[in-house]
């Protein structure tokens, strides 16, 4: 298959050519796992290269024992219990998915089903409104404000009564910028009253200040608020298909009535290694941020304009459309994020390992000249 085949059938989303999952044998406890040989560098889905930690591909090993039992009566309740306690609520409150997608695909379907509308910003993270238009549900778009942000304001004069849910990513996928966390506090109080509004907080780890800008307080004094989260980004578990959500418990249930799969035992042992390990979860952090960083000067060197990311991603303007600038860096070797319209000649370029981010480097400045 010839490359412009491949763009064509695959969109330049993720193909087959993804990095080598190593369940242990890593040579240091931060080492990332190799890619597969003579592919591409895979900078287009926003994964953590440097995980799963050590700590939790031990744990996974170790739960190879307990494979054999279902996992709602062992590991299923243990990651509940740590979530619960972590985040100050009961076992009631917390939703589990088999990654943060699946509680997204239900909360559509529980809120979209019967003629319910749900409201959203363009662009945004596409797994809830584009799961609900299956089951016919309309979703109101609002655009971006200038600076690449959710226009709240905006949001809220668009719920009318047929809207039913409004959904909030936060930090924002593609763009990267997170909302003022005072304003979408306000935002979410008022806005409660008259839908149930889902915050998606699947980069909330990455952010500055993540005690700051959740809003999972908003649970704990049970407003209508659901608040979603993963063990893909910071933590590394992409393919282990482990996600959360936190809400009122009559929330909680209705989610859950919609729910179609869940996570396995070995992905749930090493969940739980995982939001204990401090010391990988900072250094995964600080690669993130120094990553940003180096495509923030690559932007100002060649003069492109680029969104404020609290992800590991970066949105950036490349003066080109997007499938010429996809086709271009493929050519290097680099794999970088599909079209998000209407930002048709801007990219979106997921942070890898230092070797990967070189790489780009090289590259970016071979195509941008």
């Amino acid at each position: 298959m010839s490359r412009r085949q491949w763009f064509r059938r695959s969109g330049a989303a993720a193909a087959g050519l993804a990095l080598a999952p190593q369940l242990a044998g890593a040579a240091t406890p931060l080492s990332a796992p190799p890619r597969v040989a003579n592919g591409p560098i895979r900078l287009s889905s926003n994964e953590n290269p440097y995980g799963p930690s050590a700590a939790a591909r031990k744990a996974m090993q170790a739960a190879f024992e307990e494979s054999w039992k279902y996992p709602y009566a062992g590991a299923a309740s243990d990651f509940i219990d740590l979530i619960a306690e972590r985040e100050g609520v009961t076992p009631e409150h917390v939703i589990l998915g088999g990654g943060s997608s699946e509680i997204l695909h239900a909360t559509g379907l529980a809120y979209g089903l019967h003629g319910g509308e749900l409201l959203a910003a363009a662009p945004t993270y596409e797994g809830m409104p584009r799961y609900a238009g299956k089951v016919a549900a309309y979703t109101h778009r609002v655009p971006l404000n200038d600076a690449l942000e959710h226009d709240l304001e905006a949001m809220e004069g668009r719920i009318t009564q047929a809207v039913k849910l409004v959904f909030v990513c936060n930090p924002n996928n593609p763009t990267g910028t997170i909302v003022d966390a005072a304003a979408l506090r306000d935002f979410v109080t008022t806005a409660s009253r008259k839908a149930v509004i889902f915050v998606d907080e699947a980069y909330i780890e990455l952010t500055d200040d993540p005690a700051a800008n959740t809003m999972v307080d908003l649970v704990r004094k049970d407003h209508n608020v659901i608040v979603s989260r993963t063990m893909s980004k910071i933590y590394g578990m992409a393919g282990l298909r482990v996600g959360y959500a936190l809400a009122r418990p009559d929330l909680a249930d209705r989610v859950k009535t919609y729910g179609m799969a869940g996570p396995n035992v070995v992905g749930l042992r090493g969940a739980i290694a995982s939001l204990q390990d401090d010391a990988f979860r900072e250094h995964s952090l600080s690669q993130m941020r120094k990553g940003r960083h180096l495509i923030y000067d690559l932007c100002k060197e060649k003069g492109r304009q680029h969104a404020d990311s609290q992800t590991n991603f970066v949105f950036f303007h490349t003066g080109m459309p997007i499938r010429d600038f996809q086709e271009a860096m493929y050519d290097e070797g680099i794999m970088v994020g599909r079209a998000f319209p209407p930002y048709l000649d801007w990219a979106r370029v997921s942070i890898g390992t230092d070797d990967n981010m070189a790489a780009f480097a090289t590259a970016f400045r071979k195509v941008m000249s």
